[in-house]
C-alpha cells in the first residue's frame, strides 16, 4: 500500500501534489481508450481470391452481443465485429436500432463459413437465422462479402478461432 504525505513547510506543496495528481489523471484518460481497443484483433477471410484482413471487435458477453453494431453510424471497409457464442448452436440477428447495412457471415467452430447473409437492412427486425449450429457470427459492412468472393467453406483464421483438420 503507498501513501502520499504533504510537507507543510512549503506554501507550494499542496500545488505540487495537485499537478502530480493532476498529471496521473490526464495519464489515465489517455490509457482508458486504448484499453478500450484491446479487443480489436485481426481476422482473415481466406477465399478463392485470396485472403482479406479485417479488425474486428470481439464481443462475448450477452451483454456486448445484444448491442452488437446497433447504434453505428459508420463502418470501415475492413472493419467488423465477431461474435463469439462460446459453443456451436443455432443463432438469429436483428437490425433493429443499426443503421448501417450489414453482411453476417456464420462460422461453425471448425472455422469454416456455414452461411452468408448479404446486405441486412438496417432497422429491420425480421429474424436472420444461422440456419445451422455455428459458433461464431462476423458482421462486416454490407455486400463485402460479395466483394470479396466470401462463399460457405471458405475458411475464417482468428485467435479465437481452431481451424479445421
Amino acid at each position: 500500500m503507498s501513501s502520499i504525505s504533504v510537507s507543510t513547510s512549503s506554501p507550494f506543496a499542496g500545488m505540487r501534489l495537485l499537478r502530480s495528481l493532476g498529471a496521473a489523471g490526464v495519464a489515465l484518460l489517455v490509457a482508458m481508450p486504448l484499453a478500450a481497443c484491446s479487443d480489436e484483433s485481426r481476422l482473415v477471410l481466406k477465399t478463392a481470391s485470396g485472403d482479406h484482413t479485417f479488425t474486428v471487435e470481439v464481443v462475448d458477453t450477452p451483454e456486448s452481443r445484444a448491442r452488437g453494431l446497433m447504434y453505428r453510424q459508420e463502418l470501415a471497409d475492413d472493419a467488423g465485429m465477431l461474435f463469439d457464442f462460446q459453443s456451436e448452436h443455432p443463432v438469429s440477428f436483428w437490425m433493429q436500432n443499426t443503421f448501417i447495412p450489414l453482411d453476417m457471415i456464420f462460422i461453425g467452430a471448425d472455422g469454416l463459413v456455414k452461411t452468408i447473409h448479404v446486405n441486412a437492412r438496417p432497422h429491420d427486425t425480421t429474424s436472420i437465422p444461422s440456419q445451422v449450429p455455428v459458433q461464431y457470427v462476423l458482421e462486416i459492412p454490407g455486400g463485402r462479402s460479395e466483394e470479396i468472393g466470401l462463399e460457405p467453406g471458405d475458411r475464417v483464421e482468428h485467435v479465437r478461432i481452431k481451424p479445421a483438420n
